[in-house]
């Protein structure tokens, strides 16, 4: 098709111009135009002008690209930035390496705390409604003290969605101990072996809706029968290998006439989800006593909401909280005949908590295990003061040899250059440190991150190939770079060339106001974080180490015994006739995380009809329990077997007996419903984590059977076991043996305090030394600077010593600013960490003053051994060019 009116297109024609050499443009546009217009007699005008775009941009290339004077030069200089920058690296190489390798610490650690709080911080992100789900909380005051839990009424989720239209859907669990819920003996109905496993939960059919979790087999209606369970993907697998289980039979703690059918398969739950479950027993139709489903009496389900779009939660809450009040929860006080029910909930509010928030909220009770939001604080802070400790590093070396450079600097401003120039000269050194730094300091991250996965019970890993974070990484590269360079470069490039040329820079080198402002803030920061560590310690120990209340040495905890049934007291018999034994209690009731607890409402019967009553713990154990523990009866006596109405009695602890106003409570009678008479009281003990105080507590007769306390006295423990395990098998011949230690319990329930301390203790050190790397480099350059000073003095007749006090001085006083300056601060943070515990040291000037004299000895061995090396050099070979 021929179109005679059709010319190449001049925006091409003008962008070819602008950037093509001049010498190659009328040769190139003739053939351009030459090549259009035999296009256009073959082609459409558009797919000729489209070719001739082609063709343009296929003509940007480097040799024919037209590059101003102004550009070459440029594109040159920068090339000389890089060489000169490298040079200087490989000239000075112990200063590079310090730079760097402070520098490539700081990402490391900077990077691996980074990825840590991400992670601690993604919980639950993910749910696509997760800004609409809610858990619901309950806040009300508790003698004087403001209480939030999450443990609602059986017939509360179901009422949510009846009575207010903003709720789209809600979904109870329960994960209470006492009703079986986390660890259970579980076996296929066909194999007679049974296996222990935990992550057990019983659940409404919603949640697998609400917390939108995916499916393998079947769907989340899949909880919606009676007698239905659904498995993780894991433990299908591990149950069920290669197969689907839908419809298969498993039996729970050996009742093989209460089987239940596997009704579905959901992925596995995410390391970042508060909801760590792999058992999802159904609660359709089922009750844990009869009138359980519609009673307002007792609360032991966490409730999950589900908001409707635009629902405004503040204003949903005070509604739910009127509402649910005032139609449910006073009535039932009333109809329990609490004194003063209005006065009692007049405090007393709903309150509801974002999913994603439900990890870092340890405040609220839910029996689960959370991380802190300040632990997370300070764990980011000690990132960033790493990561300015190597800034600071940078800096202070970069300033401190600027006579090095003085004379460099001065010259090239003789010889026309701008002062622009030199600070992009310095920065491209600085980027170029900052680069070395960061890719080394990836390598020491990935070296690191088995270990550090281990310090913070994590499967964490450096996401290489997430764009994200690669933007992130380029970005601090240059952000870094920038940072630790800016003033150096601004330092360098400001020297007069006159006063280069004079020599007059070299004094004021030796000495820096700044740089030593520099030195204390480092040390400052390595001060608190050794105070830190130091009073980490302390708590740490003195939680594991002071009187609890029980004996916790040589006792072994046995699992799974409810599965004996009525062997249970024969067991327990055997067991006890053991010479390696000295006692035995059976009891699910244990002074450890883990175990069950059951919190009532107690009264002094005498004035139960003026008080309201406290909240106390109702445990039920045998007449052994209390000789089992080696707990200490302050009053009264212990259980009777032979005294029958001792199934009536009651042992309290000291708590409770406060509490209750009981002066002389032996013999008094106490009430959660049923009426106890107290036999007698025992020392307080913690049950919980010394973060709260001793509550009060209740011990009656009965069966709690699921665990087994078996004091030893053999010195022999392996021995010991042997003929324990022995004595299991005769009873139990289809379940493996499970046991623990009390005391190892007890000392898991600070896992997070001993985590605590060896990411301190790490952490102290990595500062430290990168603090200790800058002073060293320092001290040396400072004591080169004065080589030709300390050869005169040692000429004149000083002795090694004077000069040693000469140059460590200055470094010591630093050091010392530095202590007089941390004291407060790690004072106030520590005051702030220890606050959590209801139990803990006091903060003593002991721990300062180790702290200090650590950091001076640190200090002074870091300096003193050029100091001491300087003091026995030969004059002769410092004053050999004079």
């Amino acid at each position: 098709m021929k179109q005679r009116n059709t010319t190449p297109p001049r925006i091409a024609q003008k962008l070819l111009l602008r950037f093509l050499r001049a010498d190659l443009a009328e040769e190139v546009l003739g053939d351009l135009d030459e090549k259009f217009y035999q296009s256009l007699k073959e082609k459409h005008p558009f797919r000729a002008k489209a070719n001739y775009w082609f063709q343009v941009l296929n003509y940007a290339r480097p040799f024919a690209i037209r590059r101003s004077t102004r550009n070459l030069t440029h594109y040159d200089m920068y090339q000389t930035y890089f060489k000169i920058g490298w040079r200087n690296l490989l000239r000075q190489k112990m200063y590079s390496i310090i730079k760097i390798g402070g520098f490539a610490f700081g990402i490391a650690v900077c990077l691996l705390i980074s990825l840590y709080i991400k992670d601690e911080l993604s919980y639950d992100q993910n749910l696509i409604n997760h800004q609409r789900v809610f858990r619901i909380y309950a806040e009300f005051e508790d003698n004087g003290t403001v209480q939030r839990d999450t443990w609602w009424h059986a017939p509360f989720a179901s009422t949510l969605k009846i009575d207010y239209p903003e709720v789209e859907d809600a979904a109870r669990i329960n994960a209470v101990p006492l009703f079986g819920a986390g660890s259970k003996e579980f076996r296929r109905a066909e194999i007679p072996d049974n296996s222990y496993d935990d992550g057990f939960v019983y659940a409404d059919a919603s949640i697998l809706k609400l917390l939108e979790i995916p499916m393998v087999y079947g769907s989340t209606e899949a909880l919606n029968a009676p007698k239905t369970i659904v498995l993780s993907r894991r433990k299908a697998e591990k149950y069920f290998p290669h197969e689907n289980p839908i419809g298969k039979l498993v039996v729970l703690n050996n009742d093989d006439k209460n089987p239940f059918t596997v009704a579905g398969v959901m992925e596995d739950r995410p390391s970042n989800s508060h909801f760590q479950y792999d058992f999802l027993i159904t609660l359709k139709n089922f009750e844990f006593w009869p009138g359980e489903g519609t009673s307002w009496c007792c609360t032991n389900y966490q409730t999950y909401v589900l908001l409707k779009p635009d629902t405004d939660p503040r204003a949903f809450q005070e509604k739910v909280t009127r509402g649910t009040i005032q139609k449910y929860i006073l009535p039932q006080l009333i109809k329990d005949g609490v004194p003063n029910p209005e006065e009692l909930l007049k405090k007393a509010q709903l309150g509801l908590q974002p999913i994603a928030d439900i990890h870092l909220d340890s405040h609220i009770k839910d029996g689960l295990s959370h991380a802190d939001r300040k632990t997370i604080l300070i764990f980011g802070g000690i990132a960033l003061f790493v990561l300015v400790i190597a800034c600071i590093n940078f800096i202070n070396l970069s300033t401190a040899k600027s006579a090095n450079r003085a004379r460099e600097v001065g010259i090239r401003k003789v010889v026309g250059s701008v002062r622009q120039d030199l600070i992009q000269q310095f920065l491209t050194e600085s980027m170029i440190v900052s680069l070395l730094a960061f890719l080394l300091g990836l390598l020491l991250a990935a070296l690191l991150m088995p270990s550090f996965n281990t310090l913070v019970a994590k499967s964490l890993s450096i996401p290489y190939f997430d764009w994200h974070a690669l933007a992130i990484f380029v970005l601090a590269i240059f952000g870094v770079g920038l940072v630790a360079g800016l003033y150096p470069s601004f330092f360098l490039s400001h020297f007069k060339p006159i006063e280069v040329m004079k020599g007059s820079l070299s004094k004021g080198s030796k000495g820096s106001n700044l740089r030593g402002a520099l030195v204390v803030f480092q040390f400052t920061i390595s001060i608190v974080l050794i105070v830190g560590t130091l009073v980490i310690s302390q708590q740490m120990n003195f939680v594991l180490n002071q009187k609890i209340g029980f004996v916790k040495d040589q006792v072994l905890i046995l699992q799974g015994t409810g599965t004996l049934d009525k062997q249970i007291e024969s067991f327990k018999n055997e067991l006890k006739d053991l010479p390696s034994v000295q006692s035995v209690t059976v009891s699910d009731y244990l002074p450890v995380k883990g175990t069950k607890r059951n919190g009532n409402t107690f009264r002094n019967k005498d004035t139960q009809k003026e008080e309201r009553g406290i909240f106390g713990q109702n445990w039920v154990v045998d007449v052994d329990y209390v000789k089992t523990m080696g707990m200490q009866l302050v009053a009264g006596r212990n259980f009777d077997e032979r005294i029958a109405s001792d199934s009536a009695g009651a042992i309290i602890n000291q708590a409770m007996a406060r509490q209750l106003n009981l002066s002389d409570p032996v013999g008094k009678v106490i009430t959660n419903g049923r009426e106890y008479t107290v036999l007698g009281v025992v020392e307080d003990f913690h049950f919980e984590t010394m973060r709260q105080n001793v509550e009060p507590l209740m011990m009656r007769l009965g069966k709690s059977a699921s665990m087994m306390a078996i004091k030893l006295q053999s010195p022999h423990m392996t021995q010991a076991i042997d003929e324990i395990t022995g004595k299991w098998n005769k009873f139990s011949p289809h379940q493996p043996i499970r046991y623990s230690f009390l005391d190892e319990s007890y000392a898991a329930m600070y896992d997070d305090v001993h985590r605590t301390r060896q990411i301190f203790t790490a952490f102290s050190l990595v500062a430290i030394a990168i603090a200790c790397l800058g002073l060293f480099a320092l001290s040396a350059f400072m004591i080169e600077q004065r080589t030709k000073e300390i050869g005169i003095r040692l000429v004149l007749g000083a002795s090694v010593t004077s000069v040693f006090r000469l140059l460590t001085f200055n470094f010591l006083l630093l050091v010392f600013i530095s202590i007089i300056v941390a004291t407060p601060i790690a004072w106030y943070l520590m005051s702030r960490w220890l606050q959590d515990f209801a139990y803990r040291v006091e903060l003593s000037a002991g721990v300062f003053v180790l702290a200090g004299l650590s950091a001076v000895a640190v200090a002074l061995g870091t300096v003193g051994y050029q100091s001491w090396r300087a003091g026995l050099m030969r004059p002769v070979e410092s004053l050999r060019s004079e």
